[in-house]
């Protein structure tokens, strides 16, 4: 939980520091790549630090993966320049790419799926904080202690982080002698830049049309089909294809990739249309959010404590992307006449989604599997989820400037006076004014509806998720799963540190 609170402020804490870090070591012209060298450095990792932490030990990954980010974050607090941030920014994303997802396979390690529902309220409350929290620390740090300590902040908490999983932490060595796949990393990072950059350049540095564009999602695809190639040869293939045979893996796959689109569109564009349409104080951001954000900690807790007594959890997933659907759609409905109360009704809607869809995902992904490749899969979950989340932010955010461009006669495209402050706001003329709101209103409304369709998908995913028994013990294995086979269950018996017995013993087959 620590690690995955250092990974999650780490994000929102330094949106608010941009424009504080421009003014101090200029280069306007690259800031967006403060945060695409991170993204990119984080989704490449991703599946590289599960696959490790499956091969040589979770800990040690883990440990690991917290002091890389500790160093990335102390260099970029020291970095004298643009340039050197933007590398910096690099070394903490390689290691942010582990918090998260080695996080998830350590629980899943430690805790059988079906006692893993106590477990989803902690997991949704970092969230919360993080999201809420994030923004208003590091307003209130810039503010009184400058932009570099919205990296060094880190220090203590990465510090007491390590500290703890070293001393408390307690699992089995592991140690493998298969060689790490150094192609299969190469064609997956080629395929994974492509995917990003392109997301993050379309309809802002380049045209959806462009040769650039075009370029990189003919690299992404090309990348893909031999990156499968070297999987199916690859002897310990770093994204083995066989997490992938079971439908419920797929399902979950689609499902937090619908959802990372959904959150990251509406963490982005609902502040900036409560700022700009209905007056919001952009202060206090972060709390412009907690209307949805509270229900996801609230429904999260109160779903995992009902899974982990029935053992039940499609239903979950199908009112999650139900309510999600819903909610964002009417989202889609807001105008400039909306009031906040209405606004704050649609977010509940939204949160509440979130809260049955999401962290069940990672569930279902995790039950679906073999213990032996619990990491791999958790990385999955999480790099689909970061895919998600660039893909839709691209999409919104060509929709948004689109928008504001047919209103807002000769802006063009990433043109940076289309987002104007409140204040620079009130100064315009009536009729600019009206113009730049409808905007804004329009462009959020395609935005949402957009998002609506999206999660119509998942919603068809979560009815064709087929309910296999949870694991009820960590020996144990769902019921026809992968983990029945013997490498399944012995690998989950020594990852409890327990010796199988009668009662996890999978059907059939005697215990170990």
């Amino acid at each position: 939980m620590l690690g995955m609170l250092l990974a999650m402020l780490d994000n929102t804490i330094v949106s608010t520091s941009m424009l504080t870090i421009v003014g101090d070591l200029g280069g306007l012209d690259h800031i967006s790549w403060v945060v695409t060298a991170y993204a990119l450095a984080t989704a490449v990792s991703t599946p590289v630090w599960g696959k490790c932490g499956d091969l040589y030990g979770r800990k040690h990954a883990y440990l690991t993966a917290i002091a890389v980010f500790l160093v990335g974050s102390v260099a970029s607090g020291a970095a004298q320049s643009m340039s050197q941030l933007i590398a910096f920014r690099v070394i903490q994303g390689l290691g942010a790419g582990g918090l998260a997802s080695l996080a998830f396979a350590l629980i899943g390690s430690l805790v059988a799926p079906r006692e893993r529902g106590r477990y989803q309220g902690m997991t949704a409350t970092v969230m919360a904080v993080g999201t809420v929290g994030g923004p208003l620390l590091g307003g209130l740090i810039t503010g009184h202690l400058g932009w570099r300590w919205a990296f060094y902040v880190n220090l203590p908490l990465g510090l007491v982080t390590f500290v703890w999983c070293q001393v408390m932490l307690k699992l089995p060595r592991q140690r493998s002698k298969a060689k790490i796949d150094w192609l299969g990393i190469v064609l997956m990072t080629i395929t994974i830049s492509s995917v990003v950059l392109a997301a993050t350049w379309a309809g802002t540095t380049y045209a959806w049309g462009s040769w650039q564009i075009i370029g990189l999602f003919v690299t992404a695809v090309v990348g893909l089909f031999a990156f499968v190639a070297s999987q199916r040869r690859a002897p310990e293939p770093v994204l083995p294809l066989r997490v992938f045979a079971t439908g419920n893996y797929k399902m979950a796959s689609v499902m937090v990739c619908a959802a990372g689109a959904a959150m990251f569109g509406a963490t982005l564009y609902l502040p900036l249309f409560q700022q700009s349409v209905q007056g919001a104080d952009a202060t206090s951001s972060g709390l412009l959010l907690l209307p949805m954000v509270a229900p996801i900690a609230l429904v999260s807790n109160i779903v995992g404590k009902v899974m982990s007594r029935t053992g039940k959890y499609k239903i979950f997933p199908i009112v999650g992307s139900a309510c999600l659907a819903v909610g964002l759609f009417l989202l889609s409905t807001m105008d400039t006449d909306t009031s906040r109360l209405v606004t704050s009704l649609y977010m509940v809607l939204v949160g509440v989604g979130l809260g049955f869809l999401m962290q069940m995902t990672t569930t279902i992904a995790q039950n679906s599997v073999e213990m032996k490749d619990m990491g791999v899969a958790s990385a999955g979950v999480t790099l689909f989820r970061t895919i998600g989340g660039s893909l839709g932010v691209a999409v919104f955010g060509s929709l948004f400037t689109r928008a504001l461009e047919n209103h807002l006669p000769g802006s063009g495209t990433g043109n940076s006076d289309l987002e104007l402050s409140a204040s620079a706001l009130a100064g315009l003329p009536a009729g600019a004014r009206d113009a730049y709101l409808g905007a804004v209103a329009e462009g959020t409304q395609h935005i949402f509806l957009v998002a609506a369709v999206i999660c119509a998908a998942a919603f068809l995913a979560a009815l064709a998720v087929k309910e296999v028994p949870l694991r009820g013990k960590p020996g144990g294995a769902p019921g026809g799963g992968p983990g029945t086979g013997p490498a399944g269950a012995a690998s989950v018996g020594a990852q409890a540190g327990a010796p199988a017995t009668a009662a996890t013993a999978p059907p059939g087959r005697p215990a170990a």
